[in-house]
């Protein structure tokens, strides 16, 4: 009984981590991805612990199996955070990647801000946060592709 409990409990993970999206936090890395795979970058700024449309945009929309289902291995999605409490803080390297992703990206500051890229890291269409379901959300990021 114990024993096939426990391997319901594993496919269960299993399967919950087949759904799950990938964020990446390296541009470099994405592209890469991105190229490989002939797919655009979904690139996100946030404040994960401070900026409350972020938060309900994760919520509401990258969090969703909705969401996550549609977006299976279409988009390479790449979080920009930026947190404000101290326990949050990323490491000195990161910041600087993400304040050289803002500086290019997102130069006005907004959060949430969401930007379609194509593999060579070139715009092809923004979004903010919007009340909207996960799939015309996902509508809206594909309406930006070439």
């Amino acid at each position: 009984m114990k024993k096939n409990i426990l391997s319901a409990l594993l496919i269960l993970l299993m399967i919950s981590g087949l759904t799950a999206q990938e964020w990446q936090t390296d541009f470099t890395k994405a592209k890469e991805i991105a190229t490989k795979n002939n797919q655009n970058i979904v690139l996100v700024f946030q404040g994960s612990d401070w900026c409350a449309p972020c938060i309900k945009l994760d919520k509401e929309i990258w969090s969703t199996k909705e969401f996550q289902d549609l977006n299976n291995n279409h988009f390479v999605m790449l979080k920009a955070d930026f947190p404000r409490k101290s326990k949050n803080a990323l490491s000195k390297e990161k910041q600087e990647h993400n304040n050289k992703l803002a500086e290019k990206y997102n130069p006005n500051g907004y959060f949430p801000y969401v930007v379609v890229l194509n593999s060579r890291g070139e715009v092809l269409g923004n979004l903010g946060y919007e009340k909207t379901t996960p799939t015309l959300y996902f509508k809206k990021l594909k309406a930006f592709e070439k």
